[in-house]
């Protein structure tokens, strides 16, 4: 605290203006101190300044407000019920945290619900036991039953970030045969005999130029299309759709179901273009890939073989279109209800709340989705795939996905995670 004596002297000197300007004039340098402001060289203009420097001070002092202390870096301190788990820590949230909760039609979620307690873990049997049998009237029911049965947590890295990313997939259809000809002759492999032996298996390239890689692909092919592009996206979605042609000429549509890969790295063809100077950042679409590649096509190797990872498939039955394909967790996926996610962060058949936009747009996506399925690119605590089906523009929306997430995952009450 300034003492009263020495506010009420400079009060007076301030207020004696003429003596404060006679100062001045006695010697009108004034320089800039390297320890301070200004600074006068004569004692009694020094004594002026002090006096009023006094007064601003217990003034400022009196009325400002201390200085507000910037946010710091998540804390990486589990807060209190916290669950930790090996990708992600999960921190109990009420409900009114899920952005748009209320919002969402959670209806349309409950036939992805189903087939997931077609495949139950030990936490969610005896929830799935008490399931009603049919579904919920409306939006309201379906949500008054998720509240009353599960705890919503939001999913956060161990270091307390919250932010994560959200890309899309879908099942693509793609023309083929199951006859080679000049024009079909990109191979589609079933596993080889001896995949379960050999770790790591060979890598794409030699898949495709070693003689003794080739001969135990030999008698393995399902089918066949016409673009080595084709058969990568194939790859990389996982799973397909063929429009076969049969040799009899009959033309049927059927399922290629993921059956195992090479477990070499898979690395993003995108990305190889994207360092190579071919295209700029944030362009690397399928439709710019494709037509690079028709652009260059001596160079179509070099791309392919950019990522080493291979990926065989087994056939598969189509009864009914309607049914989308098996995730990881072994049930069929629902268009817009069923994500992918790193298992170490959340468990298969675990509802999500996701909190993102629409590809390529600022309109918000928050809905109800399943953990169903995984992916080698989707690793880490808040990351997620988001299956778009495969109907319409699903190609599109899915490969122009790659959106900011946050998510919560729902678990029931009665069970810890």
């Amino acid at each position: 605290m300034i003492p009263l004596g020495i506010i009420a002297t400079g009060l007076r000197l301030i207020r004696d203006r003429k003596l404060i300007a006679a100062a001045l004039s006695n010697h009108p340098r004034i320089e800039r101190s390297d320890r301070g402001p200004l600074a006068c060289s004569l004692d009694g203009r020094r004594i002026l300044l002090r006096g009023a420097s006094l007064v601003l001070a217990a003034l400022a002092a009196c009325t400002s407000a201390p200085p507000v202390k910037p946010p710091g870096p998540p804390s990486t301190t589990p807060p209190a019920g916290s669950v930790i788990h090996e990708q992600s820590r999960w921190v109990p949230v009420a409900w009114q945290e899920l952005p748009g909760w209320n919002v969402d039609s959670p209806k349309a979620a409950w036939p992805a619900l189903l087939q997931s307690c077609q495949r139950p873990t030990s936490a969610w049997i005896a929830l799935c036991a008490e399931a009603p049998p049919g579904p919920p009237r409306d939006d309201d029911e379906m949500r008054a039953w998720l509240m009353q049965h599960l705890q919503p947590y939001r999913v956060e890295s161990h270091q307390g970030a919250a932010g994560g990313l959200i890309t899309g997939y879908y099942e693509p259809m793609i023309n083929a045969r199951r006859v080679p000809d000049g024009t079909f002759r990109v191979a589609l492999y079933a596993p080889p005999a001896d995949l379960a032996t050999r770790r790591p298996y060979w890598t794409r390239q030699q898949l495709d130029t070693l003689p003794a890689a080739q001969a135990l692909l030999r008698g393995r092919e399902i089918a066949w299309v016409a673009d080595p592009l084709d058969a990568l996206v194939l790859q990389i979605q996982g799973s397909g759709r063929l429009r076969i042609t049969e040799p009899d000429g009959r033309e049927r549509t059927m399922r290629l179901a993921f059956a195992g890969t090479n477990e070499q790295p898979y690395r993003s063809v995108g990305r190889w273009l994207i360092d190579q100077g071919e295209l700029q950042s944030g362009q690397a679409s399928w439709p710019a890939i494709k037509d690079w590649a028709r652009r260059n096509p001596g160079r179509v190797n070099e791309l392919l073989w950019a990522n080493p990872r291979y990926v065989f498939f087994r056939e598969e039955p189509l009864p009914d279109p309607t049914v989308g394909p098996r995730g990881a967790q072994g049930v069929p996926l629902t268009p817009g209800r069923s994500i992918a996610v790193d298992p170490k962060s959340v468990p298969y058949g675990t509802p999500v709340w996701i909190d993102t936009t629409e590809p390529l747009s600022s309109a918000p996506l928050r809905r109800l989705v399943l953990a169903q399925d995984t992916g080698s690119a989707i690793v880490g605590a808040v990351r997620a795939d988001y299956f778009w089906g495969w109907e319409g523009d699903a190609a599109e929306r899915a490969g122009r996905m790659r959106q900011p997430l946050r998510m919560w995952v729902l678990w029931p009450r009665e069970r810890l995670p």
